[in-house]
C-alpha cells in the first residue's frame, strides 16, 4: 500500500508551478539550457587544506565577520530591494515562549495561502528525480546569489562575474521566495546533476564547509528528506539567520560513542524529539563522512529524517521522524491537523512557524512539545534504528570506541551542569 498526504507545498521559487503547469523550455532567464549558455553569475570559493579535509577553527564562531556572511546577507537584501520575494518575512511576528527550553513561535501566514493542496508520497525516502516536476533547473538566474566550490589554489576567492559552469556542475545559492527568516536560501549542490533529495558524503561536506565559511552562530542549515517534509525531490538544503538559540542546542546530550576522527557521538536526553548529536571531529571531513554514513543509512532503510547544522558546524543533529507516516495512517488528532504545521527540520528544533493567528496567540511550551512527541519515533524504533546506524558506521569506521555510561562527563548541555549518569553498563559494539 501506498502511503501519502495532501499538503500545501512550499513555494521556493517564482518559477514554480502547479504540476499541471509545467512547462519546458521557456526565455525567462532559467537555468536550463534554453536560458543558461554565456550567463555569468557571482562565485565564492572556500578555502580546502591540501589534504582535503579542513581544521575546524578553534575559536569557533567568535572570529570577524566572514566575507561570505556578508556576501549572503548583501545579496540577499538585494533581492528584497528587486520585490523577489513573496512576503516581508521581517513582519512577521516572532516571540519566544515561555518556558524551560524556549520554544520560538512565527506568525507566517504568507507559507501557504493561495495554494492547493497537493498529494505527496511519504512512504518511500529514496525516489527518483523526476524532471517533469519543479526542480532548481527551473528557477530564474535573478533567484540565484552566487556559485559556490572549493578554490583551486587553497586560498579563499571571490570573482563578481564568472560563467555558469554546465559541464563541472557546479553548487549555487539561491533565494527561497517564501522565507521564514532573514536571509533565507538554498543551497543546491551540483544542480546540474540533477541529484535527487538524498545526502551522499560529497554534498553534505559542502554543507558543512558554507556553515563553516559563514561564521556566524546565528546562522543555521537543515535538511528534510522525503518522507520528513522534503516537497522538492531535487538535492537541496536550506539555512537561515536566527538570531537566538534553538531549544534543541539547549537539550542536554549524553556521550554514547568515540569515532574515529575524534568525531563524538551523542544522543539527546530530555527533548521531545529523540535525535542523535555529533560534535568534533579532527576535520570537517571525519565529523561530514561521520554524519552522511549515518544519513546514508537511514535512506537505505526507509527511515525519514531530518538535520540541522549548528554552532558553525560543529555540532550536527540527526533526527528521525515518522509524522507524516502516522499522518498518513491516520494517527494523528485533528487538532493537530488544523494547525497545519509541517515538523520539518526547523519546527523539531524548536522554531515553530505557525499558519493561523489562534495558534500563534494559544502558543504554549507544552503545545510545542505535544507537536513535537507525536513526531518522534518510539523507544523502541529509535533504539533499532540507533542501532542500524552503529552498523553501518562501524563498518567504515574501525575505530569506534564504546563509552560507559558512568562517566562524570556523559551527559551535557548549555544550560545545565555536568551529571553522573546512574547507570554502570557500557555500551558494546558488535
Amino acid at each position: 500500500m501506498t502511503l501519502g498526504i495532501k499538503r500545501v507545498p512550499t513555494v521556493v521559487s517564482n518559477y514554480q508551478k502547479d504540476e499541471e503547469a509545467a512547462v519546458g523550455g521557456c526565455g525567462r532567464n532559467c537555468l536550463k539550457s534554453c536560458c543558461v549558455q554565456g550567463a555569468m553569475l557571482p562565485l565564492y570559493a572556500f578555502k580546502v587544506d591540501a589534504v582535503g579535509g579542513k581544521e575546524l577553527p578553534l575559536l569557533g564562531c567568535k572570529e570577524p565577520v566572514a566575507f561570505l556572511d556578508s556576501l549572503i546577507l548583501g545579496e540577499w537584501e538585494d533581492r528584497v530591494q528587486r520585490g523577489l520575494f513573496r512576503y516581508d518575512v521581517t513582519a512577521c511576528e516572532t516571540k519566544v515562549i515561555p518556558g524551560k527550553y524556549g520554544f520560538i513561535a512565527q506568525l507566517n501566514e504568507g507559507r501557504h495561502l493561495k495554494k492547493r493542496p497537493t498529494e505527496f508520497r511519504v512512504d518511500k525516502v529514496l525516489q527518483p528525480f523526476d524532471e517533469s516536476k519543479f526542480n532548481f533547473t527551473k528557477v530564474g538566474q535573478e533567484e540565484v546569489l552566487f556559485q559556490f566550490e572549493a578554490s583551486n589554489d587553497g586560498e579563499v576567492q571571490f570573482f563578481p562575474n564568472v560563467p555558469i559552469d554546465v559541464e563541472n556542475s557546479t553548487s549555487f545559492v539561491a533565494i527561497n521566495v517564501s522565507p521564514i527568516e532573514y536571509g533565507h536560501v538554498l543551497l543546491i549542490p551540483r544542480i546540474f546533476e540533477c541529484l535527487p533529495q538524498r545526502i551522499d558524503h560529497a554534498s553534505f561536506l559542502l554543507a558543512l564547509h558554507m556553515a563553516v565559511e559563514a561564521r556566524n552562530p546565528y546562522f543555521r542549515l537543515g535538511y528534510n528528506s522525503l518522507g520528513a517534509f522534503a516537497t522538492i525531490n531535487h538535492l537541496h538544503f536550506q539555512a537561515y539567520y536566527l538570531a537566538l538559540p534553538f531549544p534543541i542546542e539547549k537539550a542536554p546530550t549524553k556521550k554514547i560513542a568515540k569515532l574515529s576522527g575524534e568525531v563524538k557521538l551523542s544522543k539527546l536526553l530530555n527533548y521531545p524529539v529523540r535525535g542523535l548529536v555529533f560534535e568534533g571531529g579532527h576535520t570537517l571531513e571525519s565529523l561530514a563522512n561521520a554524519v552522511s554514513e549515518a544519513c546514508i543509512c537511514l535512506q537505505d532503510n526507509n527511515v525519514p529524517y531530518n538535520v540541522l547544522i549548528s554552532d558553525c558546524g560543529r555540532q550536527i543533529f540527526l533526527l528521525p521522524q515518522c509524522y507524516a507516516e502516522k499522518q498518513a495512517l491516520g494517527e494523528v488528532s485533528a487538532e493537530l491537523l488544523e494547525t497545519q504545521v509541517n515538523p520539518a527540520v526547523w519546527e523539531i528544533s524548536g522554531h515553530m512557524v505557525l499558519k493561523r493567528k489562534k495558534d500563534y496567540e494559544e502558543a504554549s511550551e507544552a503545545n510545542a512539545w505535544r507537536l513535537l512527541a507525536e513526531v518522534s519515533l518510539s523507544e523502541e524504533r529509535f533504539q533499532e534504528v540507533t542501532a542500524l546506524v552503529f552498523q553501518a558506521i562501524s563498518s567504515v569506521e574501525m575505530n569506534i570506541k564504546p563509552q560507559c555510561l558512568v562517566e562524570v562527563d556523559a551527559v551535557s548541555s548549555t544550560t545545565q551542569p555536568a551529571m553522573v549518569a546512574g547507570s554502570q553498563k557500557c555500551l558494546v559494539f558488535r
